[in-house]
């Protein structure tokens, strides 16, 4: 796939056009590339893991842009965000779902969704956890096979999704925070019974105290920690310390408490934890499937890092919903057709790597080479681009004055 920077080598109304038509099948190209990357990747040790990434943006008219929080960045910045699904097995990963996210404020503007060409059904808000649980849905429906769903803290927080997931009847190792309530015995909640003084009680109430997740953590001795091998790593085999237990989990409205794992993480050598976590997997699932599953998290990210360095997805110029979508779909596309090539590839070379393969790609690929009145058509469209924005902007100036 060709960067959206090399402008020599792309006809951009062309490429505008094909994000915007009507004449493509989408919905199918999706269901497509669900499929290749299930036969891919897909199976009993397959994990589908929900992330999401920001997109910097300026101006305002781009479907979602909003000041909001860019984990790219690290801050909160003019951006898109888009929330993305994964599928990840044997340290292999690629992209097979994005849902862009629509803050409040843009659903209550029709004029705008208008303009940015949201579709009426989308009109309306969804929560990131609501895409998210959306997306699980969507890749159950479209019988992607995986075994658990991994996901970050910023949604792990959340005790209805976890619970959704839950209700879907799949697996899960989710992050969460370290202000997570858990208790240690079953609370067992229940209605208190009525002396006939005062109001009569209508409110479940739990029969044992909850603690802090990281209350509990502080609690335990060094001897509980245990070392679990999760992978090979660049560096060699990546390990890392765990505590693990079964607690009961109760949101304050359940009948019974859900019995989940809980996890809690810590670097070798570091006196710090960096991962609190549950898990609604059978109790006798073991701590080294859990712990190799918590880390399969890193590869979504790997899969953002590689998809923007190498195919493009945040080199974009569109500001339609559906165009933003139908850009994802060819990146997607793209990043699946260069995760299969490696997975060839590495066969013979063990180490290979996406940028490996790009490098090979973009020096063995026939180029073809431009004419002069094609060289000149291009530089004449952007000196048309570069005057109509120049006399654009002396025209809002006249307004102002």
């Amino acid at each position: 796939m060709l960067r959206m920077g090399e402008v020599n080598k792309v006809d951009h109304q062309a490429m505008q056009h094909m994000l915007t038509s009507s004449a493509i099948d989408w919905n199918g190209f999706g269901e497509q590339i669900a499929r290749e990357t299930d036969a891919l990747l897909g199976g009993l040790e397959a994990i589908l893991i929900i992330d999401e990434s920001g997109f910097a943006k300026k101006g305002e008219a781009s479907a979602g842009v909003a000041r909001q929080w860019n984990g790219r960045l690290g801050k909160v910045d003019n951006c898109q965000v888009g929330v993305f699904a994964s599928l990840c097995q044997n340290g292999m990963a690629s992209l097979l779902d994005a849902r862009l996210y629509l803050p409040k404020h843009w659903v209550s503007d029709t004029d705008r969704c208008g303009k940015a060409a949201i579709p009426e059904e989308h009109q309306h808000y969804e929560s990131k956890c609501e895409i998210a649980l959306s997306m699980i849905e969507t890749a159950k429906q479209r019988k992607v096979r995986f075994a658990y769903v991994g996901i970050d803290g910023g949604y792990g927080k959340d005790p209805a999704f976890l619970r959704g997931i839950d209700s879907l009847g799949c697996t899960f190792v989710a992050d969460v925070h370290c202000r997570q309530m858990i208790y240690r015995e079953d609370p067992m909640p229940h209605i208190p019974v009525w002396n006939g003084c005062g109001r009569q009680p209508k409110q479940l109430k739990a029969q044992s105290e909850a603690v802090r997740f990281d209350q509990w953590a502080s609690e335990q001795p060094d001897t509980a920690w245990r070392r679990i091998r999760l992978r090979d790593g660049e560096k060699g085999e990546l390990e890392a310390q765990y505590l693990h237990a079964p607690v009961w989990v109760w949101d304050g409205s359940e009948k019974q408490a859900q019995r989940w794992h809980m996890l809690v993480r810590r670097e070798v050598g570091a006196s710090e934890i960096s991962h609190y976590c549950l898990s609604n997997a059978p109790l006798e699932t073991p701590l080294q499937k859990l712990a190799q599953v918590q880390a399969q998290r890193f590869f979504i990210e790997h899969s953002f890092h590689e998809a923007k360095s190498e195919c493009g997805m945040a080199d974009y110029q569109v500001r339609r919903w559906d165009a933003w979508h139908h850009h994802m779909a060819l990146v997607m596309l793209a990043t699946l057709f260069l995760v299969r090539q490696k997975m060839l590839g590495r066969r013979q070379w063990p180490m290979l790597s996406i940028n490996d393969l790009v490098t090979a790609l973009a020096h063995m690929l026939p180029r073809r080479q431009l004419t002069a009145e094609e060289l000149a058509e291009i530089i004449h469209k952007r000196h048309q681009r570069r005057l109509n924005a120049k006399q654009s902007s002396a025209r809002r100036k006249v307004a102002l004055e």
